[in-house]
């Protein structure tokens, strides 16, 4: 192997070795430690998640939608 295979099977080695760590660290066992001022509300229900993260957004697309075509109508001529 020549060097600049083996420097880059380091630092690929590298790599692979700093992403497993920082998946390893933001693991969802880790959030089981609570930190100090950290006051979690209680969760929502399945209605109140798909309305949040569902209808909301596409009732906001649908009014700024609207308000752009209300905005970009032409006034109509009137013809005699």
């Amino acid at each position: 192997m020549s060097n600049k295979v083996k420097k880059n099977a380091v630092r690929a080695g590298a790599v692979i070795a700093a992403t497993t760590a920082m998946l390893l660290m933001s693991s969802p066992a880790f959030a089981l430690t609570r930190d100090d001022g950290d006051d979690p509300g209680p969760g929502l229900s399945v209605a109140e998640t798909l309305g949040l993260y569902v209808a909301a957004p596409i009732i906001l697309f649908l009014v700024i939608a609207g308000l752009v075509m209300a905005g970009d109508r032409k006034p109509r001529k009137q013809t005699d």
